[in-house]
């Protein structure tokens, strides 16, 4: 879109969708796993919609795999800062109703934000939405399997996947998350290796397919409302 489009747009509408991701390691997935998932599933949500999608965020919160070459992390002031920023940029633009779609667990905080821009800006809504973490996705994944993690297969879809490494077989035995959360980076490196936190590696196309497509209508259903605070 081009800034008239856009112009026009919010003469019958006020959504948008503000995609955020982080790029970190992911065992043998690419680094930008997070990033990829969470601008993909916006735009195959809003896309019938006609509601429009900012590019990804690429960059979270990921302090604890910086023994990971390539991950990368900001800080949690700055990661705030930012969004405050891109939020009042929207807002200044016309758009009051804005759908944060996160792709990382480690951008929770801005969960938190969301509300404390509310209470700034009332005339918004916002919505944090954990596109993996929905509620109809969760339970969807669990009927496929019970165990599933960081990096392993529910996160080894065919447009995260490189094909200069494929998936190893089998699966790898859960790590303790407990001790993750009380280790430094290196620590982190040495307690996980790989990189999976735990699960089998890969699981067949067809039944991911069948997965992402709960993602999709789970983030829509977000999209579409209800809209507390806006028509």
């Amino acid at each position: 879109m081009n800034w008239k489009q856009v112009e026009a747009y919010l003469q019958t509408d006020d959504r948008c969708v503000l995609p955020v991701g982080s790029v970190e390691q992911h065992a043998q997935l690419s680094l930008c796993v997070d990033a990829i998932l969470s601008e993909r599933v916006s735009v195959e949500a809003a896309e019938p919609l006609g509601v429009p999608v900012y590019p990804c965020m690429p960059f979270g919160l990921a302090p604890y795999f910086s023994a990971y070459p390539g991950s990368m992390s900001l800080r949690v002031e700055t990661l705030l800062a930012v969004f405050r920023d891109l939020v009042a940029s929207i807002y200044r633009s016309g758009f009051r109703r804005v759908l944060i779609v996160n792709g990382h667990g480690g951008n929770a905080p801005l969960a938190a934000l969301a509300k404390e821009l509310m209470t700034e800006r009332p005339e918004m809504s916002i919505k944090y939405h954990p596109w993996w973490a929905g509620p109809k996705l969760t339970a969807a994944m669990r009927g496929v399997d019970p165990v599933g993690s960081h990096a392993s297969w529910i996160e080894n879809f065919p447009w995260t996947r490189l094909a200069s490494a494929p998936a190893p077989d089998g699966e790898k035995p859960l790590i303790d998350h407990g001790r993750i959360a009380m280790s430094n980076p290196a620590d982190v490196r040495a307690l996980i290796g790989d990189g999976n936190f735990g699960g089998a590696w890969q699981k067949p196309d067809d039944v991911m397919l069948r997965l992402w497509q709960v993602g999709v209508a789970e983030t829509r259903a977000e999209l579409e409302g209800p809209w507390p605070n806006r028509s």
